[in-house]
């Protein structure tokens, strides 16, 4: 009997010794993509950073969720995300660390400042910078490995001009952000404006990230007497500039650049009424087609009490189609493989996976997609296709 326990006890430490042997090989055996995000997790455009990351840990939990093989090996993905405060300089040593400490294979910036600082540095470091940032001139300079995640903004100034000036005049006060994405919106902006006949009575660009009292800016701007203001950054200040403005006594409408969110401003503002006459980007969560409904559904779930926002769902699809470039190449490292990849992940990406309507990448690296204008009429929020409004000129 002793002899017997004694064999017993060694048959089941073995035997455990082998589970756990087993357990340790089966962990080693499911390896990690990891995915950089670098972006304004604290200050002034905290939420809009937030939202980004929102959308890329959604898409990371639902890759994780199935079984994901890429070159005969199993993987999950996980999402590295970094602050930078919204500061260029802040993102250049945070996406160094992220490609020395913790071997991304992606990084992801929401924003244009460190977008170009990302790309002094990431052809060399053969890493894959996936650019949430409308400005076109991020595709345009040539960047092999870059991928910009919105349509270029250009598309929105003739139509946001035109619906402006004839619903509320010619004159136009400046008072957007003073970082440099908006001062690219401004840069082109303004000649249009005037191209069309308009008047440009007021230049007063603020520090939005840094500020939440605006009053004096958009009092010197509404002694021009505009009839339209254009404004926009990140949503809180911007939905607080407009805020003011009304406070001070402006009756006209309000050009948002595309990076604020009509919905976002409007919980700052409370309620819709105070944006009527404004025109911007249409909320997702005000998207009918039924692969934006059925995103907004989803996240709602997964966030009760919170709406979707385009960065959040455009994000979302930037990750998803990464890890599908990934599958097409083959590999999880080479970043030329990846980026060689792209397009065909953007145009082979389900649906579900697609809420925005990405039909895919330019010559140069910017996703195509028909994206909705948002107007707020009435205490409502209308939208018109942009694409039909440019072929419409």
């Amino acid at each position: 009997m002793k002899v017997q326990a004694k064999f017993t006890r060694r048959t089941l430490l073995a035997a455990a010794a082998a589970t756990l042997a087993f357990a340790a090989g089966g962990v080693q055996a499911q390896e990690v993509i990891k995915i950089g995000f670098s972006g304004p997790l604290s200050g002034g455009a905290a939420l809009y950073g937030k939202n980004v990351l929102s959308g890329m840990e959604m898409a990371a939990a639902e890759i994780n969720a199935k079984p994901l093989q890429i070159g005969g090996k199993n993987y999950k993905v996980e999402i590295v995300s970094l602050d930078d405060k919204y500061n260029p300089a802040e993102t250049g040593i945070n996406v160094q660390r992220l490609v020395q400490q913790h071997k991304t294979a992606a990084v992801l910036v929401p924003h244009s400042g460190g977008v170009f600082a990302v790309q002094g540095m990431n052809e060399k470091s053969n890493l894959l910078l996936l650019a949430y940032t409308s400005l076109p001139q991020v595709t345009e300079r040539g960047n092999k490995l870059t991928i910009r995640i919105p349509p270029d903004f250009t598309g929105y100034i003739g139509p946001f001009t035109k619906a402006m000036m004839s619903k509320h005049g010619k004159n136009v006060a400046m008072v957007q952000a003073d970082h440099d994405y908006a001062k690219a919106w401004a840069a082109l902006f303004k000649p249009a404006w005037e191209a069309a006949g308009g008047k440009v009575v007021a230049e007063n660009p603020m520090s939005y990230n840094k500020a939440t009292d605006f009053y004096s800016g958009v009092s010197r701007a509404m002694q021009a007497k505009p009839d339209v203001m254009f404004i926009g950054g990140a949503s809180e200040p911007t939905a607080l500039v407009a805020k003011q403005a009304r406070e001070l006594g402006f009756k006209g409408g309000f050009i948002i650049l595309d990076q604020a969110k009509i919905d976002e401003m409007a919980k700052v503002v409370g309620g819709i009424a105070p944006l009527e006459g404004s025109i911007g980007v249409m909320p997702l969560a005000n998207d009918d087609r039924p692969e934006a409904v059925a995103f907004t559904q989803r996240y709602r779930k997964l966030n009760p009490g919170k709406d979707p926002s385009t960065e959040i769902s455009l994000n979302y699809s930037a990750v998803h189609a990464t890890v599908a470039a990934m599958k097409l190449a083959g590999t999880t490292t080479d970043a030329t493989a990846i980026r060689a990849q792209m397009e065909k992940a953007f145009t082979t990406l389900p649906a579900m996976y697609n809420p925005n309507d990405i039909d895919g990448l330019d010559s140069k690296g910017g996703t195509i997609a028909n994206t909705i204008l948002g107007t707020v009429e009435g205490g409502k929020i209308k939208g018109q296709f942009l694409r039909a409004l440019n072929a419409g000129k």
